[in-house]
């Protein structure tokens, strides 16, 4: 029971530090995007550190699950912190939850129930080896690299969905070190953990991890990355649990058909709920942060249901002619790294 308190805190702590960053992180300079200097940026926005406050007491208390807990346990628990998400979004913009966001919430909450039933995971197995750390830490690593590296070459809305996927791979592996660094913690003390490589291979993750998501916060709407976040951790964490921590899933054929179906469920519960009206920051909403309505982007109400094209004017907007060379003003900026009007800086083009 303590372990599903403390994972459950985990979530609500982590999603209402996710909606605080994005709505900071999306007032940030286009051209900070991947770069360090966004994190600088960052700090000096109340909202941001607001936000980031609330993450760091949820990977404390992450870590608090995992140590009392196995990864495979934890993981799917924190998947829910979706749901504090939405939750926060609603209130921000006042939008119910509807049959959408109903079905959501019941897919990731079966899909959580139904992989813990059939799964029991449980721990006691040999850990591996040091080869065998090496080799998934590589391969997510490298995953995360060519994900990062395809990310740079969409644009930014396919680029936050990117960025958030290989930030989620990191985050899951990053929850499995964790497990491992407090472990041999509690057995060996603190001056054989620093003498490991563990714990600095958490905290790069971390850190690299924080640049990719705020990134992907910063390029686009949360329901473009906050989905993929959510769904690649917990799947992440649980391999790596079973590759190198020797945590163990129950393998009948019944077993795996119904951990297959939870996990699905709990992907689609993610994408569902995260394309939610609620979820901050519609289309239209992003474009009439940067430009003029273009004529080709759908109208969203507050229902989520789409009403027709906006014709190329905003309420109240310019005349036809001059909403168009704003949008293509604000296309060009976004490309360019800088807003409409703004002077090119040095790191503007990417």
């Amino acid at each position: 029971m303590v372990v599903f308190l403390l994972a459950l805190s985990a979530a609500c702590c982590l999603g209402l530090g996710f909606v605080l960053q994005q709505h900071a992180a999306q007032r940030a300079p286009r051209a900070d995007l991947l770069h360090w200097r966004l994190l600088l940026d960052l700090l000096r926005m109340p909202e941001w550190l607001l936000g980031t406050g609330f993450m760091v007491s949820g990977l404390i208390l992450s870590a608090l699950a995992l140590n009392q807990g196995e990864v495979s346990l934890v993981e799917p628990l924190l998947a829910t912190n979706l749901l504090f998400a939405m939750a926060l979004s609603r209130v921000l913009t006042r939008q119910s939850l509807g049959r959408s966001g109903w079905a959501g919430v019941l897919l990731l909450g079966l899909g959580v129930t139904a992989f813990i039933v059939a799964g029991r995971p449980t721990g006691g197995g040999a850990p591996a080896g040091e080869l065998r750390h090496w080799l998934v830490v590589g391969t997510v690593t490298g995953l995360t690299l060519l994900l990062v590296s395809m990310a740079r070459k969409l644009p930014l809305f396919e680029e936050a969905t990117l960025l958030a996927l290989a930030a989620g791979l990191l985050y899951g592996l990053q929850d499995a070190l964790t497990r491992t660094t407090t472990q041999r913690l509690d057995h060996d003390g603190l001056g054989a953990v620093l003498g490991t490589w563990q714990p600095y291979a958490v905290v790069a993750a971390g850190v690299i991890g924080l640049l990719l998501v705020q990134s992907a916060f910063e390029a686009a709407p949360l329901r473009m990355s906050l989905p993929a976040l959510t769904a690649a951790q917990p799947i992440t964490g649980i391999a790596c649990a079973v590759g190198f921590l020797g945590d163990r899933l129950r393998v009948t054929p019944g077993a795996l058909a119904w951990e297959s179906a939870g996990l699905m469920a709990i992907v689609i519960g993610v994408i569902v709920i995260g394309r939610h009206p609620a979820m901050p920051g519609t289309t239209g909403d992003l474009l009439e942060t940067v430009g003029e309505l273009p004529e080709d982007v759908d109208v969203e109400d507050d229902d989520g249901e789409i009403h027709g094209k906006a014709g190329g004017q905003a309420a109240d907007g310019p005349e036809p002619a001059d909403a168009s060379k704003g949008a293509a003003e604000a296309e060009d900026g976004r490309r360019s790294g800088r807003g409409p009007g703004d002077a090119p800086g040095p790191g503007g083009a990417r």
